[in-house]
């Protein structure tokens, strides 16, 4: 998913990494009242949505996977629990799920939840009136393709509804992580009724929505910087849900939100490098790994980003080792590739073991000076100008200039402007290939390094660089179809077309991101996944 700053399935997918924030039992025996059960959470950029068929980045899914349910929920180590489905039974060979729905499940408004409220909810994202960035995802499910490609009506997907509780998904192709999928925010379920009464607002502002979760959302106006999570006693499972309230700030100045954090107005806050530097011997410090590359992506509808060695030279530029010691601190790694390490594994080997990709990231000036030459003489010119789009958040403005200022001492007649913007506008800019060249990111939905190579697929929706090449496709089709069956042959097309894509330099991956935070050691049992939906406060309480 998009970044503001990203279970096992047989032998190819691997655990995702994950941990509790200052870790403790979430026993319902918390010895506080209820009116303590309140934490105050740092967010670092704005709120984009909360249409759960529009919505593409971080903090909307996080918002979305704690105001509303799916049929599965993942908890603790990335296991996926029991949500709006009791029960579920696979038959005809994997291709067939069938989901037994509990009765008591309900909309924050009082209406029953049922199973056509996810036939409706997923209808509604793969049908192409509604544009959905994230309708790829629904691939590998009966007629998903064809609906959203505009060849067949949006009433032939391959989803029904027998009764008010049962649910049957019918697939016509493999799909070796469709469980986890279940659990994203992208199936879970719509009202139809609310959807259609707010019309175009729906999901823009918290009370343009319906919360089918653990908590419901208030205070967010579509454009602020605060809002609250509070516990929605229409949920289900409502006794097992501890924290009365979680209030939400954005601060994009992480001096301003640790200065905060030490008033005791946040409970949770995000450092940068020199903080993280001074205090990770605190026992509140928290790292937080993650499955996600930040990378630099290059609009190729511009002659001069089409330069395989102008892209190549931009890359062999930029000292990625200092990047991340330096500049971030904050126990990011060196990009191994595009895709995450430590996402997926086969054979006991390391996908980025598999993918070599050292070309791609290796940090060379005399290579990039040649190449940056040559790059320039076959575009018939002395000098490229260029504007870098990059977030305003204090992190995304570091590595920008950092960029800028490693691009202009190693490259001769390259001018670079950086544009800092607020997160959502840089989202929108990306999309509508508004940018020469973005600082973007992309952490991992699921544990699958498809997660991130179906990104750059000549027709997906958040190729915004717009970069081809019939090879990669052709590797990835493969992967999704022909050897979906096959643990090894698929493996072996995802790994092929990473190669692929790094040789050719599509992208620039930069780095895999670690968040340095400090935590209140009160705040117990919020989860953290590295992969997916990255918190889980369904358990979380104050001790």
């Amino acid at each position: 998913m998009k970044l503001q700053k990203k279970i096992s399935l047989g032998a190819v997918i691997a655990t995702a990494s994950l941990m509790l924030v200052a870790c403790g039992s979430s026993s319902s025996s918390t010895g506080s009242s209820s009116s303590k059960q309140v934490i105050n959470w740092n967010e670092a950029s704005e709120l984009p949505s909360m249409d759960i068929s529009k919505a593409t980045d971080t903090i909307s899914f996080d918002m979305l996977n704690n105001t509303n349910e799916g049929l599965y929920r993942l908890g603790k180590n990335s296991k996926i629990e029991p949500g709006i489905a009791k029960s579920t039974k696979i038959s005809n060979g994997g291709m067939t799920y069938t989901f037994t729905l509990r009765k008591d499940a309900k909309w924050s408004n009082g209406d029953k939840l049922t199973a056509n409220d996810f036939v409706y909810s997923w209808q509604r994202t793969v049908d192409p009136k509604t544009a959905s960035e994230y309708a790829y995802l629904f691939s590998g499910i009966k007629n998903a393709d064809a609906i959203s490609a505009g060849k067949k009506p949006v009433s032939t997907l391959g989803i029904k509804a027998e009764g008010n509780y049962k649910l049957v998904v019918t697939l016509e192709k493999k799909v070796p992580y469709f469980k986890l999928l279940m659990g994203f925010p992208s199936f879970f379920p719509q009202n139809k009724s609310v959807v259609e009464k707010y019309g175009s607002k729906y999901g823009t502002a918290s009370k343009y929505m319906v919360y089918s979760g653990p908590f419901k959302m208030v205070g967010w106006t579509g454009s602020n910087l605060n809002w609250t999570l509070k516990k929605n006693n229409s949920y289900w499972d409502k006794k097992d849900v501890k924290l009365s309230a979680i209030n939400f700030k954005v601060n994009k100045s992480t001096t301003t939100s640790y200065n905060l954090y030490q008033s005791g107005k946040l409970d949770e806050t995000l450092l940068g490098s020199e903080q993280a530097k001074q205090l990770s011997s605190s026992k509140e410090y928290t790292p937080r790994s993650g499955a996600r590359i930040n990378y630099l992506e290059f609009n190729q509808t511009q002659k001069v980003f089409q330069n395989k060695k102008i892209r190549q030279a931009i890359s062999l530029a930029i000292n990625r080792s200092q990047l991340v010691k330096k500049v971030l601190g904050d126990g990011s790694l060196v990009a191994p590739g595009i895709v995450s390490k430590g996402l997926a594994s086969y054979h006991g080997k390391d996908f980025t073991q598999d993918a070599k990709s050292y070309d791609a990231i290796k940090s060379d000036k005399a290579e990039a000076k040649k190449l940056w030459a040559e790059g320039l003489k076959e575009l018939g010119t002395n000098s490229v100008q260029f504007t870098l789009l990059a977030d305003d958040t204090d992190a995304a403005k570091d590595v920008s200039a950092y960029i800028q200022s490693q691009l202009e001492e190693t490259l001769s007649g390259i001018k670079v402007s950086v544009n800092n913007v607020p997160f959502k506008t840089r989202l929108s800019k990306s999309e509508n290939g508004q940018f020469d060249v973005v600082l973007s990111g992309w952490g991992a939905d699921f544990s699958d390094p498809i997660t991130f190579l179906d990104l750059f697929t000549s027709d997906n929706s958040y190729n915004n660089g717009k970069w081809k090449n019939s090879e990669y496709d052709s590797l990835i089709s493969a992967s999704k179809n022909a050897d979906a069956g096959s643990v090894s042959k698929r493996w072996n097309d995802m790994v092929e077309a990473s190669e692929v894509l790094m040789k050719d330099q599509g992208v620039v991956p930069l780095y895999q991101q670690s968040q340095a935070t400090l935590v209140k050691s009160k705040v117990k049992g919020v989860i953290y996944n590295s992969a997916g939906v990255n918190f889980n406060f369904k358990d979380a309480y104050v001790k």
